[in-house]
């Protein structure tokens, strides 16, 4: 995970010799989907944002793990994925965004071909966000997490139960706190078994890996408590790792090193020690004022069980990430593109309108790319045509090819309501596009409430910041001793 990069950080480059770790770090392909997002162009300084998802897999692979995790009938079985967090770096590396997905959220999960075996996954509508793992790795989480965010991902990084309890250990414990006396434990045997006074206490080991897995006992029970009770450690192990304490034994830096590395399977292209170390590097720059963790917004779906995207909520988080812009709220004015004037006349300009509303909360929307197409013939653009498939795109935009296109996009853009924050130059475009996404299901105009220009994640976010060091899990009184 991303703490394990900080590890390396900490650990100093003098253990960059040890070479040999390179044959254990695993690895894997970083995207086995076919969507077609762009690398976000860099800022005036050539500077890029980057985006790294994290994955803790409930792998039963190994004795560790089984004895770590129980439910050793699973043993045999592709693990899911228990903690899933996008975590971006600014561009400029003055802050950090993360964002989690509870891991019952339901998505649509592209099709992903399994690059050991060969085995296809058809595209699944209203899948658990958990089971993409289970089609074909890391690089299918990959792929399902673009398609519902629209962000662009550089790299991932998955750790399963021994490699947590390994890295806890390594660092000498992480502090955390608790408002209440808590046993997770139930007499149905629901329950990771954690117990803690009230207060604070260092975790570390099986504690440590207890405490990320609690759901019975934090809030309401619910994989969301869970997800706070995960920001609340990162940003206390990170803490920890900034201030250098219990880091300056030469023989801990070294097992500590050598368990970040161990614990990690990551995609290829930071598939060595030296590239881990480089990245740690980056990441360490951010101050932990700027660190803010946050979980997607979200509602309970029509059963029990599972929940979706907050529609323009969960949207507005999307955005700003797609943006850089700090969900913090606290980022400079960022330098907007330059205006532009249209340059082709409207009866000349070719336009693709294609509907992205396959993923949207309520279902998708056939037909949207020929009612916006009509709409832009009557505001005089004839050469407009209606793409007649059907893909996933939960963010609106409208793209053009080349610069010289961008005032002809921008006047598009404008005449359908589309704020000029979501007008972007694109690789993939041939000619100005306007992609309709499940943010916009009905009506000719974009939605003003989506339009809003917001600068930082809505409450519905459950923002913590890196540096709250008094931050208290909520216990549930029915698991309080």
């Amino acid at each position: 995970m991303a703490v394990a990069l900080l590890l390396l950080a900490t650990a100093g480059a003098g253990y960059l010799y040890l070479r040999h770790l390179d044959n254990t770090l695993r690895k894997g392909r970083l995207d086995l989907g076919d969507n077609k997002i762009g690398k976000p162009a860099p800022n005036a300084a050539g500077q890029s944002p980057l985006n790294i998802l994290l994955i803790g897999s409930d792998s039963r692979q190994g004795e560790e793990n089984v004895r770590l995790g129980g439910a050793r009938k699973d043993a045999g079985r592709k693990p899911l994925a228990d903690v899933q967090m996008l975590v971006h770096v600014a561009a400029d590396r003055r802050s950090m965004s993360v964002v989690s997905i509870p891991r019952d959220t339901r998505v649509t999960i592209p099709e992903c071909t399994d690059p050991e075996d060969g085995t296809v996954y058809r595209e699944q509508a209203m899948a658990p966000i958990n089971q993409a793992l289970q089609h074909g790795g890391p690089g299918c989480a990959v792929a399902t997490w673009k398609e519902l965010t629209g962000v662009y991902i550089d790299h991932f990084m998955m750790v399963d139960f021994a490699g947590v309890v390994r890295m806890a250990d390594a660092i000498g414990g992480v502090p955390v706190c608790v408002d209440k006396n808590i046993y997770s434990h139930d007499s149905q045997g629901h329950g990771s078994g954690l117990k803690l006074r009230a207060g604070t206490t260092r975790v570390q080991g099986e504690q440590a890996l207890q405490w990320l897995r609690t759901r019975y006992g934090f809030e309401d029970g619910s994989d969301i408590g869970r997800a706070r009770a995960q920001h609340m450690y990162m940003n206390s192990m990170v803490r920890e790792l900034k201030a250098g304490t219990k880091l300056t034994d030469p023989d801990k830096l070294r097992r500590l090193a050598e368990a970040a590395v161990g614990a990690l399977t990551v995609d290829e292209s930071i598939g060595t020690v030296s590239k881990l170390y480089d990245l740690a590097n980056d990441l360490k720059r951010v101050p932990t004022e700027r660190i803010t963790m946050t979980t997607m917004p979200f509602v309970y779906g029509p059963q029990a069980g599972y929940v979706l995207p907050k529609p323009g909520d969960a949207e507005q988080v999307f955005s700003l990430l797609r943006s850089d812009i700090a969900l913090d709220g606290k980022d400079r004015k960022k330098k907007q593109e330059p205006q532009a004037s249209p340059g082709t006349p409207k009866d000349a300009l070719k336009i693709t309108v294609t509907n992205g509303t396959a993923s949207a909360p309520g279902g998708a929307e056939p037909g949207r790319a020929g009612e916006i197409t009509a709409a832009l013939s009557d505001l005089g653009w004839t050469e407009a045509t209606a793409d007649t498939g059907l893909t996933s795109r939960p963010g609106t935009a409208v793209t053009y090819p080349q610069t010289a296109l961008r005032g002809d996009a921008l006047a598009v853009a404008k005449a359908l309501g589309v704020p000029s924050r979501l007008v972007k130059l694109s690789d993939d475009s041939e000619q100005v596009q306007v992609v309709i996404g499940a943010d916009w299901p009905k009506g000719d105009r974009y939605p003003e409430d989506a339009a809003r220009d917001g600068n930082k994640a809505p409450e519905s976010a459950d923002a913590i910041n890196g540096d709250d060091r008094k931050a208290c899990m909520k216990v549930n009184d029915s698991y309080v001793w």
